[in-house]
């Protein structure tokens, strides 16, 4: 493999290693038992189901013991993996229509609950009843994959197909919603081990780092290796059932003073300096591995622990602060535009006319500026858009807010606001990447975690909706 690609079979391969052990299972029971394992076509026709209901129903029926049980599941999953895409939505649609909990049955068992208040060890029977019968067949079957190897790999992997297919099917949102609740226990942040990366660790691990970053993309093994250098940390979260696949992880430079430019923080040629002389930790990139266990929140935890780690390690480091993008403010900015008519005051408009004299009679000078190729190479132009966007994205960041829950509408700033960090600063053209331009025109914020304050920003914003700030942002507004 050259320098500069990455081999795209990885994922592949993660889904070969879980049929191989899925396989060893089958194949270790049917030599014992001479069982087969179930084989069905890929789109998984009809004849197919009626097959893999009977498959279920046996795993869920007990008969053969808990050996048995392990080894339908096993069959279970490697049949799943042998599926194209119909063939999984039409699997998990089984689960969710056949599989759920019996509303009529649970009835009769809330009635029993309530009857029975007056009978103490008749009520604590009845709850206990009553727990029993909220575990739907469906989550019952997706346990026994926890005694397997790489079962809960599968289960990981098999919501992400999930989300992928609630989008278009919200009707399979139950199972979604029961398959999370599940993932989030087994995934409590008790269980979850923190890891220093480096260069020295398993290719296939490195590999995995370069597929899943999510923020700031690593172009080479060249680029990798920057990142894992004596100056930078490189942190992630695993747990015991896949140890070999990070969770979670975070990148982080050790500098003196608060970073602004994430170009500069990754550039290759850039002298290695000493992380003893450094005062400043920035987290310039924090990506979650793992798409099926969205909504499964540890990435708080990943940041205090990163904290305290580094603070063990390194005493030099008195500051520690985030370098973050700002996703949604481009989207924002241009559905505001769409329907308001006084989002810029007439100061600038005149001057943002003045500098977007070509265009055409029909457009508005804002956007049409912004979607200028290199726009921000233009000195003329960057002069009148500078205190234009620093002004909107002060007010996206602290003033826009979701209507539902009153919090930042910014996913990103939510992230970090409910983990007790303040908005420190916003930092012009400092992500002049194509996908930074795109989202952002090229901001990126500081986020600062004062440990001194973490516990106070945390609860002001958690409680009422409060977005700390320092002055320099505020008078941006």
């Amino acid at each position: 493999m050259s320098d500069t690609t990455v081999s795209p079979g990885f994922l592949g391969r993660t889904r070969g290693l879980l049929r191989r052990a899925l396989r060893d299972v089958i194949d270790s029971a049917t030599s014992i038992r001479g069982r087969s394992g179930l084989t069905v076509k890929p789109d998984l026709p009809d004849d197919d189901v009626s097959r893999l209901q009977q498959k279920i129903d046996a795993s869920l029926s007990g008969r053969g013991g808990e050996a048995s049980a392990r080894t339908n599941a096993a069959d279970l999953g490697h049949c799943y993996l042998e599926l194209s895409g119909t063939g999984r939505l039409r699997f998990l649609t089984l689960l969710n229509e056949d599989y759920g909990i019996e509303p009529s049955h649970l009835n009769d068992t809330i009635d029993a609950v309530r009857t029975a208040t007056d009978d103490p060890m008749a009520y604590a029977l009845a709850l206990a009843k009553l727990r029993d019968d909220l575990v739907s067949p469906r989550m019952t079957l997706l346990r026994q994959f926890n005694g397997l190897k790489h079962g809960v790999k599968f289960l990981v992997n098999m919501r992400a197909d999930l989300r992928e297919f609630v989008r278009e099917h919200p009707e399979l949102t139950s199972l979604d919603a029961e398959l999370k609740h599940l993932l989030s226990g087994w995934f409590d942040a008790g269980f979850l081990e923190l890891r220093r990366i480096t260069w020295g660790a398993p290719a296939d691990l490195l590999e995995k780092l370069i597929a899943y970053e999510a923020v700031h993309e690593i172009q080479s093994w060249a680029d990798l290796k920057n990142r894992l250098e004596s100056d930078r940390r490189f942190y992630a979260f695993f747990h015991p059932s896949m140890h070999d696949e990070p969770l979670i992880f975070v990148e982080v430079a050790l500098v003196n003073g608060i970073a602004g430019n994430v170009q500069t923080l990754l550039d290759e040629t850039a002298p290695i300096a000493d992380p003893a002389a450094a005062d400043t930790a920035i987290f310039y990139s924090i990506s979650n591995a793992q798409p099926g266990l969205s909504g499964v929140s540890f990435g708080d935890f990943l940041i205090k622990r990163v904290v305290d780690h580094l603070s063990r390690e390194l005493p030099n480091i008195n500051t520690f602060s985030t370098l973050s993008p700002v996703p949604g403010f481009r989207r924002w900015l241009d559905r505001r535009l769409a329907y308001d008519a006084e989002l810029l005051n007439h100061e600038q408009e005149d001057a943002l006319d003045l500098v977007a004299g070509g265009r055409p009679d029909d457009s508005q000078a804002l956007p049409w500026l912004l979607d200028q190729p290199h726009w921000h190479q233009d000195e003329q132009i960057v002069s009148v858009l500078q205190p234009v966007l620093m002004h909107l994205v002060a007010d996206y960041l602290l003033c826009q807010r979701r209507e539902s829950s009153g919090t930042a509408l910014d996913s990103v700033a939510h992230f970090h606001l409910s983990n007790g960090a303040m908005v420190e600063r916003i930092n012009w053209l400092a992500d002049t990447s194509a996908r930074g331009m795109q989202q952002s025109m090229g901001m990126m914020v500081n986020y600062l975690y004062d440990k001194a304050r973490i516990e106070t920003n945390h609860e002001a914003y958690v409680s009422g909706n409060e977005i700390p700030a320092s002055s320099t942002v505020r008078n941006l507004l």
